[in-house]
């Protein structure tokens, strides 16, 4: 499902600064306007799959004609010169499939009389390394 949020991109000496008003300031950076919009896709796609994993609710889109470049440039106390605003949209599903979900192939070493007790059990190596590894950083 697409994701539309708009975002207040604001021309800096070295680049642009973005800006999403309805997600809490959310802010990112590029060194172009293109590397920019990329930085506002990854920074979108990455807020709103934290707010599913951690159960939180996603604010509500406001529509484009609703954000006042004016007023959130002088709330953020930004040079609103050659700023502007546009939407910012995403598929959360798919940017995590391909970027956050994505597996690594790890190799690891056991003992061998763990290996064999483990596979006489069934137990799946990939999750259960998982598991303690999630277990592990969050602690």
């Amino acid at each position: 499902m697409l994701s539309i949020y708009p975002a207040c991109f604001f021309k800096e000496k070295k680049g642009y600064s973005v800006v999403f008003p309805d997600l809490n300031w959310l802010a990112t950076y590029g060194k172009t306007e293109s590397e920019a919009m990329k930085m506002a896709i990854e920074c979108l796609a990455g807020y709103l799959f934290m707010q599913k994993m951690d159960g939180d609710p996603v604010p509500k889109a406001s529509s484009i004609k609703d954000i006042s470049l004016d007023k959130v440039a002088a709330q953020l106390e930004a040079d609103r010169t050659d700023g502007f605003v546009n939407l910012v949209s995403v598929d959360v599903e798919e940017y995590a499939k391909e970027h956050f979900e994505k597996s690594v192939r790890k190799t690891l070493t056991i003992p061998a009389w763990l290996d064999t007790i483990a596979r006489e059990k069934n137990i799946n190596f990939s999750q259960t390394l998982q598991e303690a590894l999630l277990a592990k950083v969050k602690g």
